[in-house]
């Protein structure tokens, strides 16, 4: 997806039209102008170039390659020419980014800290950086709290803070970076693939093997924007690896542990659903509904019973591995499962159990 300097400045402020945040297909408008009734008929790359600040032509020009300048909401060709009254927009796969955060009192778990870098293990139902419908509560406002007597610390400076995200409700562990030269460092260690990330998730069904590789390329589903697909045969998307090992078959689930090579948007989620086994109660990747077994009777309300206990997808970032910037000491840390994750397990077990006697 093409960037288009986020938070710039509108220069003619006076056809800008206020923002609308999301398109039917999913898509978030960044910017967005009317033309009036005396226009001229202009190129479209024209027309923006001389509305938005800092953004060049040959950026416009590759936005609307890749169908993110848009005539009345139809994606159209850079040297499309503008008519009176029409609409132009910029839309892309993710929502402009919050001008400042603000700095919230919100408790965080913090597993390791020192004056580099900080490891704090988020809870589910946290969204970790302001966005579209979610500008405070978030991990990022938390952090300019906690950090706000620190004087080299700037919650609205992109050199620092998150180094990587997990979903909101996804639970588990993350590393923050406090200084510039810490975030390029562990950075590039994710870039190539030199950390370590182990999750835990129960996924519907019962495995046939106790480790499996899954590859394959992921993006957006055409049919549904806020969900990332698998393209087997490469077509679309990046490369993608999760390696699945089985620590526990449960009836009509399993207990699993995923270990990333790569870091691909919801890449486990994905994966999982790619190779039939969604994630518990991933409403999303379609893991909420009951997959397996009976849909009738006492069954049906102990999935109901386990779908309230997890009220969520049941997938937690248990293990972080790393080399700190500074020392270069290899660094690891694990999580225990959170309660609800744990609970639903042991739910699990204890059908298990009760339905071999």
């Amino acid at each position: 997806m093409v960037l288009i300097m986020e938070n710039s400045e509108i220069l003619n402020k006076e056809n800008a039209l206020p923002d609308i945040t999301m398109t039917q297909d999913g898509m978030f408008e960044h910017f967005r102008f009317a033309a009036d009734k005396g226009q001229k008929k202009i190129r479209v790359d024209k027309f923006l170039v001389d509305r938005i600040f800092d953004s060049s032509r040959s950026r416009i020009q590759a936005a609307a390659t890749v169908g993110c300048v848009r005539v009345d909401g139809v994606p159209v060709k850079s040297n499309y020419l503008v008519k009176p009254m029409q609409v132009v927009t910029i839309v892309m796969d993710r929502p402009r980014q919050s001008s400042e955060v603000v700095a919230e009192d919100i408790p965080i778990n913090i597993v390791y800290e020192d004056d580099t870098l900080m490891v704090v293990n988020k809870p589910a139902g946290m969204v970790v950086h302001p966005g579209h419908g979610n500008y405070t509560g978030t991990l990022v406002n938390a952090l300019a709290w906690y950090l706000k007597g620190d004087p080299n610390y700037d919650a609205n400076d992109p050199r620092l803070g998150l180094v990587h995200r997990i979903d909101k409700d996804t639970s588990g562990l993350l590393v923050i970076a406090k200084t510039p030269e810490a975030k390029a460092n562990l950075g590039r260690q994710f870039f190539h693939k030199t950390t370590e990330r182990k999750y835990e998730a129960l996924v519907w069904g019962i495995t046939k093997e106790d480790e499996i590789r899954i590859e394959g390329n992921i993006d957006r589903d055409p049919k549904d924007r806020l969900r990332m697909r698998v393209f087997p045969d490469g077509s679309q998307g990046k490369s993608a690896v999760t390696h699945c090992r089985t620590l526990a078959r449960l009836g009509y689930v399993t207990w699993v542990e995923c270990q990333l090579e790569t870091g691909r948007t919801h890449q486990i989620r994905a994966h999982m659903r790619y190779i039939g086994h969604p994630i518990f109660n991933d409403a999303r990747y379609g893991g909420s509904e009951i997959l397996k077994g009976s849909t009738l009777g006492k069954y049906k309300q102990f999935v109901r019973n386990c779908f309230v206990v997890c009220p969520r997808q049941a997938l937690h970032a248990k293990t972080l591995g790393f080399t700190h910037p500074v020392t270069n000491e290899r660094m690891s840390f694990d999580s225990p499962l959170p309660e609800d994750f744990q609970n639903l397990v042991d739910k699990w077990t204890a059908y298990v159990e009760q339905n071999k006697r």
